[in-house]
């Protein structure tokens, strides 16, 4: 049971994990965390204070929030001691995997549940080198994750289906929005969708379309608004009027097909693409300090999310 996992451990503390910590601390959980980097710990603290406040800012602190616990501990071993669910983040490559995953089945008890972030590695190739493949799972969330409600669901070929269950009902009674991918995809599914989308912008530029402001201005001020609110088939839905889906399709799928045979088929992004938007992004970023770009945006989510939750009548 969801109501079962009081305590979490969180395996490597880099931006994923200390990120995870904040969240996981928002919700009046008890956090272990563990990572060998020296100076992790007074990193992972200067995140999640500030994470907190944020969080604190908005009214999304759930009662009992003050007195949860971070504990941190470089071993993985006694560190891990006495947790209920692990959200590991280690380094995206399966050899670190298999050595990682196979050291914290060992520090944990039998029924805890083991959940990775990997933003694109496939649960079954992660779970070779364990003797308890079945509690292994995906629990990828969207960066940053005390800020994105998201997170992707995902079991491989030796996860148990009761493991599953017990993952979904626990993200979704932290308030966080599991979806669960019935097949494994490398990417998953948010990254696969924002792969085609960093495709087409890329092509886009490299064809002298726009530029990267006037590119990112379409998105952000267009679509993205929409995106933010409802995903692309209700919004499809939406936009058919009283016949709905169908309807809009029957409007304009021609002109989809068309858009769709025309997409580029970049598949490289050379030297010369990448110090095309860099030296463009740059100049964006001499006016605008990144880090208080990334604050803005998170603020900005975070109303979003405020106002989303104060609808009833969203489907999502």
């Amino acid at each position: 049971m969801a109501t079962d996992i009081r305590k979490i451990g969180i395996v490597g503390t880099g931006t994923i994990g200390a990120s995870w910590a904040a969240f996981y601390l928002s919700r009046g959980l008890d956090v272990a965390a563990t990572d060998p980097a020296d100076g992790a710990e007074g990193r992972l603290r200067a995140y999640v204070d500030t994470a907190l406040a944020e969080i604190s800012e908005h009214g999304l602190l759930q009662p009992g929030s003050e007195s949860a616990q971070l504990t941190f501990d470089s071993d993985l071993g006694s560190g891990l001691a006495g947790v209920d669910f692990v959200q590991e983040n280690g380094p995206e490559r399966i050899d670190i995997k298999h050595s990682l995953l196979q050291s914290i089945e060992t520090a944990v008890g039998p029924d805890v549940i083991i959940a990775s972030s990997s933003s694109g590695l496939k649960v079954s190739d992660m779970q070779e080198a364990m003797s308890a493949p079945e509690r292994m799972i995906l629990g990828h969330p969207f960066n940053p994750p005390h800020v994105v409600p998201l997170v992707e669901v995902a079991g491989g070929t030796k996860t148990s289906e009761d493991v599953v269950a017990r993952t979904l009902s626990f993200y979704q009674a932290q308030g966080k929005v599991p979806v669960h991918l019935r097949k494994e995809m490398k990417g998953h599914i948010a990254n696969r969708i924002q792969a085609a989308v960093v495709r087409e912008v890329f092509y886009l530029v490299q064809e002298g379309v726009a530029s990267v402001e006037d590119i990112d201005k379409a998105l952000s001020q267009g679509p993205g608004l929409r995106w933010a609110v409802l995903g692309q088939f209700v919004n499809s839905s939406l936009g058919g009027g009283p016949g709905g889906f169908k309807a809009m399709m029957s409007k304009f799928a021609p002109a989809l097909e068309a858009w769709w045979a025309d997409l580029g088929t970049i598949t490289t992004a050379s030297d010369e693409l990448v110090t095309n938007i860099s030296d463009q992004l740059d100049a964006i970023f001499a006016e605008h300090s990144s880090d208080k770009i990334a604050a803005a945006r998170d603020q900005v989510v975070f109303s979003t999310i405020k106002a989303k939750l104060a609808e009833p009548d969203l489907p999502y």
